[in-house]
């Protein structure tokens, strides 16, 4: 039966996904300062990247092991919207480690606050992806994860944007930006902090499920909706049972790798290799963001259950409306726009890559995997912006790769999904271990332009995944060629 999605509930819900995104992407602007203020190598700066990341390993195993000597998931135990206001209290005590960190001048409390942020992030996660999915229609659960990983993208744009104003203050008229102060980083992060406890209570008192009802017993799958409706392979005692989340798990881990390691070494490479100021570099580091928000938005179309020649229009109007509002907000904080207008054009690539996968989650994963090593080998192996707006684009590549995996790796577990999520959200620790091989590689091997073949190497895994995977549930009865023919009108 197909589920209506109530998309007052799912609003509370992917409000969210914007905290996530604005600390994650703020982090690459922290790198820079820090590695400049401290006198510290690649290697090193990149302890902030592994410390936030690192944190969701931990989290999820601190998750599972509790959940395996309560008896009981906690989830299902204390609910999902109770998990996630938790979650955010333990993010904003995070927080509040900025203030003696900025004052000090202290990269250990830095590293201290973004773990605990991250911590709480690890619960928020687990609790919050499988809601997403099981809020609506089955066959357009990777659909509403792409649009909440839209509303993560607008929290990735502004974050670089922001803390970079709090630290270099607003570029003047003479085009010259202010002295970077390290103090400057508790105001926004003191901030965030109320914000996560304001929206903690928001969460408590909402209407959102606060249970997911549990897939049925295993049933012969009657038609494309049915087989999301099946639990498949019932006598399976444990999600590591199933080999498309064992996999997924690896693809997890190597596509946070790609898209963080991406993002926090461009700084360095752009002051290698184009001699830009740190305190200049924010806007691209916020388009790298926005590029994964122009990717998301366009993917959710689908979501939105609007009529096939809506859908065409809105195919090319939105990533343009996504384009559009990063260099409004980029305008806004003073920055010049005009070199980002060329990347009008490289946003082409993401309508014809969305039109080309039609939806279907393995096939989209395969499709951009495929435009991610293409766009890395052009940055390596181009130079000046040529190569700049080729890792960016990047950005727009690994856009829907998250809510492809994460599809594929939980479909079928059944009673097993919350412990499949909880495993998957451990796995996010590829965006602390993946930028430091980079660091290292850029450091010590290859220098910091060919290092990025770290994320052509993530990305032939992620094909590989789309193939395995779609073959792995096609065994189990979950054909995704088919709910597509179904869904086709």
């Amino acid at each position: 039966m197909n589920q209506q999605t109530k998309w007052s509930q799912f609003g509370v819900l992917i409000s969210v996904f914007f905290f996530w995104g604005f600390v994650a992407a703020s982090n690459d602007i922290l790198i820079p300062v820090f590695k400049e203020k401290l006198h510290m190598n690649q290697l090193q700066s990149q302890m902030i990247s592994f410390a936030f990341y690192a944190a969701y390993t931990v989290g999820s195993i601190i998750y599972v092991f509790a959940s395996k000597q309560s008896g009981g998931d906690i989830l299902n135990r204390i609910g999902y919207k109770n998990g996630i206001s938790l979650g955010l209290v333990i993010s904003a005590f995070g927080t509040l480690l900025f203030y003696p960190a900025a004052q000090t001048a202290s990269f250990a409390l830095v590293l201290l606050g973004l773990f605990i942020v991250g911590l709480g992030f690890s619960l928020q996660q687990t609790a919050a992806n499988p809601l997403a999915i099981a809020m609506g229609d089955p066959k357009l659960g990777a659909q509403r994860l792409s649009l909440a990983g839209g509303v993560n993208n607008i929290g990735t744009t502004i974050g670089p944007l922001l803390v970079s104003l709090a630290i270099f203050g607003s570029i003047n008229t003479n085009g010259e930006a202010n002295t970077a102060s390290i103090e400057s980083v508790k105001t926004p992060y003191l901030i965030l902090g109320g914000l996560f406890l304001l929206v903690a209570a928001i969460f408590k008192f909402s209407s959102l499920p606060n249970q997911i009802q549990s897939e049925p017993e295993a049933v012969a799958a009657t038609s494309p909706t049915d087989v999301f409706e099946a639990t498949v392979g019932t006598a399976k005692t444990s999600a590591l049972n199933y080999m498309q989340l064992i996999l997924g798990m690896i693809g997890i881990f190597v596509y946070v790798g790609v898209e963080v390691s991406t993002a926090s070494n461009l700084p360095e490479f752009m002051r290698q290799k184009l001699h830009t100021p740190t305190e200049y570099i924010a806007p691209y580091v916020s388009l790298y963001w926005a590029s994964l928000m122009i990717g998301r938005w366009t993917a959710s179309v689908d979501a939105f259950g609007v009529s096939a020649s809506t859908k065409k229009v809105m195919n090319f109007l939105i990533p343009y409306i996504a384009f559009a509002f990063f260099l409004l907000i980029t305008k806004v904080a003073r920055h010049d726009i005009t070199p980002f207008y060329v990347y009008a054009l490289v946003i082409v690539a993401i309508i014809i890559a969305n039109l080309l996968s039609r939806g279907n989650p393995a096939r989209q994963l395969l499709i951009f995997s495929i435009c991610g090593i293409a766009a890395l080998l052009i940055g390596m192996f181009s130079t000046g912006l040529t190569s700049v707006y080729a890792f960016i684009s990047v950005g727009l590549f690994c856009s829907t790769l998250w809510p492809c995996i994460f599809t594929l790796a939980i479909a079928g577990l059944g009673k097993h999904t919350n412990e499949g999520a909880s495993l998957l959200i451990m796995m996010i620790m590829g965006g602390g271990l993946v930028p430091l091989l980079q660091g290292f590689l850029a450091d010590k091997v290859v220098g910091i332009q060919l290092s990025y073949i770290t994320g052509v190497a993530c990305f032939a895994y992620l094909a590989y995944y789309a193939i395995r995977a779609k073959a792995i549930l096609k065994a189990q009865g979950i054909d995704y060629d088919r709910l597509e023919s179904a869904g086709a009108h």
